[in-house]
């Protein structure tokens, strides 16, 4: 498995490790001023973080991902390699989270939060799991956090063992949360309130459970019959419970906040995110966007939609840093750069379960409700989102609730064919992940192909497949150095020995 595991130190944690039978230091050696004493409440706060936080090194890595579902282009310093299709390589690391939650849990048994912190622990397993094995396929998973016990190689698990293990544990969740009492250091705004999580855990099953409909009909997910039960409950997420995430502060700033550098201020938005916003008249244009400073200069004004040109991602670097340098194209929005408490990040939300929700009535999965009205409310808690931001860099176009009541009209009206619906609903997907969670947007569109991401070959990083978007990333080269036979095994059994970014996965075959 991982070298986190070769150590005896089996739980790591960015301020405090505990040392059980790997040394001890003299008393000399301790910080007066450090915790020494863990518990299960800084436990829970470090797991939390660790699936929620955006956990890439810098702004480069947060535009990086977003690269990668073509919401952005880039023309300046560098080519942004997840623009032109390059992809790399998966990171285990994050599976230390099985090791800590065990321990979170050990420490919270025969107290009254026991079954809140049972329930945290099923929840976040499967969340960075489910990750991880879209990213790659097969991964370790039952035999993970074996280290303390000698096993410190953990054989990968089939894809579809792994996600029926992720669905049963999300149902776990949900019936610990039930029993469950408010609990200690939680820093989303939950704030350790079980009944949120539980709708928040319902609503992220459902979420994974329409990520794997091309696997509909496998008997051993069951997912119809387990999203069937899920709604019937009727224990989801409210227009009102809040999302699940992380609000930004001046402790735990944006990703972009302060880095109006080389390369941050000069991200272009995608043609691909303009032109939708343009064809539904879609004023989040012009909370993502900064105008064209060209077309502003031949007369067009800061509020018409002609003055944001976006760039087409395949387009070749050189045109595309030529087009910069002459203004042509409309940048991210500059409150992206100013603001400490930008945007929060929102990994389960309201908008999303409901246009969950909306596509699954589409497909006959649900008989409850109507397609259309899961949509609208899906749509407008979206729009809502933006309440907050400040007036003053929207460029005279605010979202007000009059603004929401009114959008759906024109190509916003919601479709009358099943066909054209799931690609509204999939548009709406897509524009909702805008610098939130670019990857999930990724998994959908490698789901549902929509929208359309565009190809150049001769543009493309994608070595093995020019004229292909990637549908994988690679397994880490941590796995090769200390858990090479299993990483061999799992790459015959899936993909011939070979690993390929363009190799399909079970989820995907």
């Amino acid at each position: 498995m991982n070298k986190l595991f070769r150590t005896c130190c089996v739980m790591a944690l960015p301020v405090l490790v505990l040392l059980s039978s790997c040394s001890k230091f003299d008393e000399i050696n301790a910080n007066p001023d450090a915790t020494e004493k863990v518990s299960a409440s800084l436990l829970a706060t470090n797991i939390i973080l660790q699936n929620l936080k955006f956990q890439g090194r810098d702004a480069k890595a947060y535009l990086s991902d977003n690269g990668l579902s073509k919401y952005i282009a880039y023309g300046n310093e560098t080519i942004l390699g997840t623009q032109y299709n390059a992809i790399g390589s998966s990171d285990f690391s994050p599976m230390i989270l099985v090791t800590n939650a065990a321990s979170m849990v050990d420490y919270a048994t025969g107290t009254s939060m026991e079954n809140s912190y049972k329930g945290l622990a099923a929840f976040s397993r499967a969340f960075m799991f489910y990750r991880l094995t879209m990213q790659v396929g097969d991964i370790p998973y039952s035999q993970t956090g074996q280290g303390a016990t000698g096993n410190i190689r953990a054989s990968y698990d089939t894809q579809e063992d792994v996600l029926k293990g992720i669905l049963d544990e999300l149902k776990s969740a949900d019936q610990y949360f039930a029993q469950g009492t408010k609990f200690d250091g939680d820093p989303t705004p939950y704030s350790g309130d079980p009944n949120k999580w539980r709708r928040a855990v319902n609503a992220f099953a459902l979420k994974v459970l329409l990520s794997l409909s091309t696997k509909a009909d496998a008997a051993s997910l069951n997912v119809k019959g387990r999203f069937a039960d899920i709604v019937n409950g009727g224990i989801l997420l409210q227009n009102n419970t809040g999302f699940l995430g992380l609000n930004y502060s001046s402790v735990n700033v944006h990703p972009l906040s302060g880095t109006n550098d080389l390369f941050t201020s000069r991200t272009i938005i995608s043609s691909l995110v303009t032109d939708a916003l343009k064809s539904l008249n879609d004023r989040r244009l012009y909370y993502f966007a900064d105008p064209s400073k060209a077309q502003l200069s031949s007369g067009v004004p800061e509020n018409d939609p002609a003055a944001y040109v976006g760039a087409n991602v395949g387009d070749d670097y050189n045109l595309i840093t030529t087009n910069l340098i002459a203004n042509k194209y409309a940048l991210i929005n500059s409150r992206y750069l100013k603001e400490v408490a930008g945007d929060p990040r929102m990994m389960v939300t309201y908008a999303e379960q409901q246009l969950v929700l909306a596509e699954a009535r589409v497909l006959g999965w649900i008989t409850t409700g109507t397609a259309r009205d899961y949509y609208e409310s899906g749509v407008k808690d979206a729009l809502a989102s933006f309440l907050p931001v400040k007036t003053g860099y929207v460029h005279g176009m605010p979202i007000t609730q009059t603004y929401i009541d009114g959008y759906f009209t024109g190509e916003a009206a919601f479709k009358t064919t099943a066909a054209d619906q799931l690609k509204q609903i999939g548009q709406q997907r897509y524009l909702l992940n805008f610098m939130q969670d670019p990857v999930t947007a990724f998994f959908e569109y490698r789901r549902n192909k929509y929208p359309v991401f565009p190809v150049n070959p001769a543009t493309s990083l994608n070595e093995n497949d020019k004229n292909a978007i990637p549908v994988r990333w690679l397994y880490p080269a941590s796995e090769n150095n200390y858990n090479r036979d299993n990483l061999i095994a799992a790459l015959t059994r899936q993909y011939g020995g070979v690993d390929d970014i363009n190799k399909l996965m079970w989820l995907l075959k």
